[in-house]
């Protein structure tokens, strides 16, 4: 496995190795032991996947309370992935990393507790796989703007067409200078 860090030293991009041949491939993607070896000691209580068509923009999500790490990764197409620092303490507060996943490049991403995370489908379709550090609180679940001037994050959107969103995320998105944030 390879650890490539990231501009926020927390936030990891992590490349399993692959082994491939004519019959196609394999990887193993979670392993408690190597990933603690690695200095990631981490106990994940629930899996979760999503289906999403291109344009599509999931996010940026975060819990308050509860807070998630989330380990993600994409099986099938491609997705541009993007975690904010909204821990204030942190020197990288309000700061953003986003990273290319694909069923190609077989990444994944580690996004630690106190981030905001999101992905835009750059593909058709794109399936996206991600492990959690805890439940989903939907009571606690909170969105920060996606389009947020201050974190200027650079979207390659498709076509330059604005993304498709949840009515809830929508609604309920905050910019950074609003949002709940954490010590």
């Amino acid at each position: 496995m390879n650890i490539i860090q990231t501009a926020i030293p927390d936030v990891l991009i992590i490349e399993p190795r692959v082994f491939g041949d004519e019959r196609g491939f394999f990887m193993e993607t979670w392993n408690r032991q190597t990933f603690a070896e690695a200095g990631l000691n981490l106990d994940f209580v629930q899996d979760n996947h999503s289906r999403s068509r291109q344009g599509i923009l999931r996010g940026l999500h975060y819990q308050v309370e509860q807070p998630q790490g989330k380990l993600v990764r994409v099986t099938l197409g491609k997705v541009f992935d993007v975690a904010v620092d909204l821990r204030q303490s942190s020197a990288t507060f309000g700061q953003w990393v986003g990273v290319e996943l694909s069923a190609e490049n077989h990444r994944m991403l580690w996004v630690p507790p106190g981030f905001a995370h999101g992905f835009y489908t750059l593909s058709e379709t794109a399936d996206f796989l991600y492990k959690c550090t805890e439940l989903y609180a939907p009571e606690h679940e909170r969105t920060l703007n996606w389009d947020d001037a201050t974190l200027a994050i650079e979207w390659p959107l498709v076509d330059g067409q604005a993304p498709l969103l949840s009515g809830k995320d929508m609604q309920q998105g905050a910019s950074l200078q609003t949002a709940e944030v954490f010590a």
